[in-house]
């Protein structure tokens, strides 16, 4: 399907000149090209190449991701597509990282302003040390990571990363960035309708791109997102009242929340598990279950475990951590999410994965003047973007807790 999506402006957004902006669209379509173009030909030259030759040279096949990625960093095809990727990723954040640093001074005041003119709280803890796993090396290769700050009341790695991840995505994530948290969305409106959360809490937030739709789907609910990004929260405090939704912010960690026991009634994230560690996930269920009130949901947005592909898939996958400062983004679809939720608390019968489908889709139909009939018809259709949500819908775990906890004995 042919992407024609731009980004929707909104007050927070970076303005870009017209150069800055043929830059940025430059870095969309050079990862289009890479994805469309590069990466189906690794198929091709692992059957016909690499995957031969590794037979002759252990005198077996390939047995996993590990076994295929030997054999393909040698190969001159995949290490040509590897550093394009690379160099894709550095270039699109250098395009927009000069449109935020040109206007900071305007970003920042614009982000004051926006705030001042919500109710909703945003909670900056003095002293707060974002933990090493996210401040060790800049994640998904974004200069400065989520929490460097350049100046007091900076929002410059927010307004990087709402821009950025756009082009990142190829616009695929919607004209909001807000695909996985209005795919998270139209799951509950689907298999849930009766379901009505008071309290809504959105751990790793980043700029708050997946926390409106829940806002907008439960208006009278009390909905918080959270992120260790002090940049970031400040950005998306000030992004959302310039949709004119009244949500709260706060840096606060997944692992350790200040919230109270059983006050939500449901707990989301979105991307959020692969840039955390093996030591930080259990932590973040654990975390979930302590804050969720009996009956109430954890739901995990993410993209699937590495046991539901197979070995050439998660080879591909697995490139972002190879390549792409995702450290954690391979051990984690290796971890087994059930038991770790089973452990933090949830019965393992309330306890299942099911995909969201993308509702992109949605935004494909609308732009081609589909009824809603015919947008909702096309949203459950599959759908393909290269290495970006492969087969057309995001991973959750979905999670209840149940209503009375069983006391030792």
């Amino acid at each position: 399907m042919l992407n024609t999506f731009q980004q929707a402006d909104h007050p927070a957004l970076p303005k870009a000149t017209a150069d800055e902006a043929a830059r940025q669209e430059f870095t969309k379509s050079f990862k289009g090209f890479i994805q469309s173009t590069l990466l189906p030909g690794l198929t091709p030259i692992y059957q016909t190449r690499v995957a031969r030759k590794f037979e002759k040279d252990h005198g077996r096949a390939p047995a996993d991701r590990r076994d295929i990625r030997s054999g393909m960093v040698g190969d001159i095809y995949f290490q040509h597509y590897a550093a394009a990727n690379r160099i894709a990723q550095e270039l699109l954040w250098e395009s927009v990282n000069g449109s935020v640093d040109r206007q900071l001074p305007e970003l920042i005041a614009q982000a004051k302003a926006l705030s001042a003119s919500t109710k909703a709280q945003l909670v900056i803890p003095e002293g707060f040390t974002p933990p090493r796993y996210v401040t060790a090396l800049d994640i998904h290769c974004m200069p400065g990571g989520y929490c460097s700050e350049v100046c007091e009341d900076d929002v410059s790695v927010g307004a990087l990363y709402d821009r950025g991840v756009y082009l990142y995505s190829m616009g695929y994530t919607g004209p909001n960035n807000d695909d996985m948290g209005r795919s998270v969305v139209n799951y509950i409106k689907r298999h849930m309708p009766d379901f009505k959360p008071r309290r809504i809490l959105d751990m790793g937030c980043t700029v708050g791109h997946s926390t409106l739709p829940y806002k907008e789907l439960f208006p009278e609910a009390e909905v918080w997102g959270i992120d260790v990004g002090g940049p970031c929260v400040r950005y998306a405090h000030a992004r959302a009242a310039g949709f004119g939704l009244e949500v709260n912010y706060a840096q606060m960690s997944a692992e350790e929340t200040t919230f109270p026991d059983a006050h939500f009634d449901l707990v989301v994230s979105h991307i959020l598990l692969h840039e955390t560690s093996g030591k930080a996930m259990p932590k973040i269920f654990a975390e979930a279950h302590r804050v969720l009130a009996p009956g109430g949901l954890m739901i995990h947005a993410d993209l699937p475990p590495f046991d539901l592909m197979d070995p050439f898939t998660q080879f591909i996958l697995d490139n972002e951590t190879w390549y792409n400062n995702e450290p954690f983004w391979g051990a984690m679809r290796d971890m087994d999410q059930i038991a770790l939720a089973e452990k933090a608390g949830f019965n393992r019968a309330d306890v299942k994965f099911d995909t969201a489908p993308m509702a992109v889709m949605e935004f494909a139909a609308a732009a081609e003047g589909y009824s809603q009939e015919a947008s909702e018809a096309v949203a459950e259709r599959e759908f393909t973007a290269g290495e970006f949500a492969p087969g057309g819908g995001w991973e959750v775990l979905i999670a209840r807790k149940p209503l009375a906890q069983k006391i030792a004995a």
